[in-house]
């Protein structure tokens, strides 16, 4: 249960000139929102230094979220055991009482296999990071901001990958109309990011878009007694893409941003989340994306979120936000290769000196379990950096097994809420609706223009009664007739016999002059 005496959560002892463990380093609660970085290379412990911090927030009242990138976090759902290596390290530290415990845990996962499924709609991930996770092109990114736009003015809601789809598809059957309002919406855009949709459905996301969304609520859970939830992402699976990974973690902090109030500085967060292997958010990404990351660091510690970064080089994370970060861990790191040589000056230069010995050197000389720590004290001035030994966990160490993991979820607080997905009507289904509707409206357009066609043919076809007929212009030599008309009530009289002769005669002695005039003029030129 928490005390609300508590200021700060045990770290560990810092080593005294004569190699012995006597000063307690703590991380003060009231500067636990300034965030923080744990780095170190594979194996030097921050994995375990990662569990001491979310046991230390959760006794506190503080809900915790963090992802398991190997399964070994989960283990701190379970008691912990009393092995000889953790009473040793407890000794040396002077650790007493060392007591084992247990902490609240809700299991998550992206794909629901290993914990609870976590989703998100299309509208919430927004253009600019679904432009991330699907590594789209400045011209492709502009498509999407213009489907997202579209959606909004015609009320269309995008919650799921097929919601998107069909608005794509439609923007593709109206890119003349939407073009002259937006710009050139090119098929060849539309169908880029559609494969690429394609590819990340493939990759299991669309698993994790869709409803029930996640509420933020349900992250910040607190029990009974006093303690805070600790949130444990399944991400063994979820680092096969680790491109989801990031993007979802970033999605989560900007939701956090926009949905909690301000709070100030209060006395201790309201929620603190871990971003294992953050090199991840940072690999490749363009200028836009870290320019957000800077924001929203800089400005979720007024929300009373900490945030802190856990990889293992400090070199991972970009000096813009790197500079945010005022809670430092730093365990062993090697200095093989230039790069190295240069994560190692660059962490050393990052702390305040301690004159009792050089953090450049002390860095590649920490043992499994130590660490550098500097944290934040009075006023927020940084502590001097000390050489510390971390305190041993009070959970377990390691994994858990499903049966474990299964009786965990079943007792959730959460446990029956995002399990079910859910499909409303949304964008997908009144595009639908809008073809079905215009194709039956096009069936019946062409059925009534066959009707009236059929209609206007029928007199034209009918050769009796006032009907019109073709004149014989040769005295019936079998051409094609033109119609006349043959009503002796009309306006025209049918001719009398007398007046056809007549005619006939006229034609004929015409027809012959003509004839012979034309010979006798041919004649003449043949002679000539």
């Amino acid at each position: 249960m928490w005390d609300e005496q508590q200021t700060g959560i045990f770290l560990g002892a810092s080593r005294k000139p004569d190699d012995s463990y006597q000063k307690a380093e703590e991380l003060l609660l009231k500067f636990a929102n300034r965030h923080g970085i744990v780095t170190g290379a594979t194996g030097t412990g921050k994995t375990v230094t990662l569990q001491i911090l979310a046991e230390g927030f959760s006794s506190a009242g503080v809900p915790v979220f963090c992802a398991d990138i190997k399964g070994d976090l989960a283990g701190i759902s379970m008691m912990g055991e009393p092995k000889d290596f953790l009473l040793k390290r407890a000794e040396a530290i002077r650790l007493e009482p060392y007591e084992f415990a247990e902490f609240p845990v809700i299991f998550w996962d992206l794909f629901g296999e290993q914990g609870h499924p976590i989703r998100a709609t299309v509208s919430e991930m927004g253009p600019l990071l679904l432009s991330r996770l699907m590594n789209l092109s400045e011209a492709q990114e502009g498509v999407l901001n213009i489907a997202f736009r579209i959606a909004d003015e015609e009320g269309l809601l995008l919650l799921d990958m097929k919601d998107l789809q069909a608005m794509l598809t439609n923007m593709a059957e109206r890119a003349q109309e939407i073009g002259a309002r937006y710009g050139n919406v090119s098929r060849q855009s539309v169908g880029a990011i559609q494969r690429q949709l394609l590819v990340l459905e493939e990759q299991g996301g669309d698993n994790f878009f869709g409803e029930p969304a996640l509420k933020i609520a349900d992250l910040m859970r607190t029990t009974r007694d006093g303690r805070g939830a600790i949130n444990v992402l399944a991400a063994d699976r979820l680092m096969r893409n680790p491109r989801l990974y990031a993007t979802f973690l970033l999605w989560l902090l900007s939701e956090l941003f926009e949905e909690l109030p301000e709070v100030g500085d209060p006395a201790k967060p309201k929620l603190v989340f871990f971003f294992d292997e953050a090199h991840l958010l940072f690999n490749e990404a363009p200028r836009a994306l870290v320019e957000r990351v800077e924001q929203v660091v800089r400005l979720i510690r007024s929300k009373g979120v900490g945030v802190y970064f856990v990889t293992q080089n400090p070199l991972d994370v970009p000096e813009t936000v790197l500079a945010q970060l005022g809670n430092r861990i730093q365990h062993a790191l090697r200095a093989y290769t230039p790069r190295e040589q240069k994560a190692v000056k660059t962490a050393a230069d990052t702390f305040r000196p301690n004159p009792d010995f050089d953090c450049a050197t002390a860095i590649t000389q920490l043992g499994t379990g130590e660490a550098l720590v500097s944290t934040l004290q009075e006023k927020g001035i940084p502590s001097m950096v000390e050489r510390t030994l971390i305190r041993p966990p009070s959970a377990r160490m390691g994994p858990v097994t499903p049966e474990e993991r299964k009786k965990v979820m079943g007792l959730s607080p959460v446990a029956g809420q995002y399990d079910e997905a859910m499909d409303r009507e949304s964008a997908y289904e009144i595009l639908q609706k809008r073809a079905e509707e215009a194709a039956r409206a096009k069936e019946e357009e062409d059925r009534r223009a066959q009707e009236e066609k059929a209609r206007g043919r029928a007199p034209r076809q009918s050769d009796s009664g006032g009907g019109w007929t073709l004149p014989d212009f040769d005295g019936g030599g079998g051409r094609q007739q033109a119609p006349r008309r043959t009503s002796q009530r009309s306006g025209y009289q049918r001719q009398t016999v007398t007046e056809a002769a007549i005619k006939s005669v006229v034609r004929t002695v015409g027809s012959t002059l003509g004839r012979e005039l034309v010979r006798g003029i041919l004649g003449s030129l043949r002679k000539r």
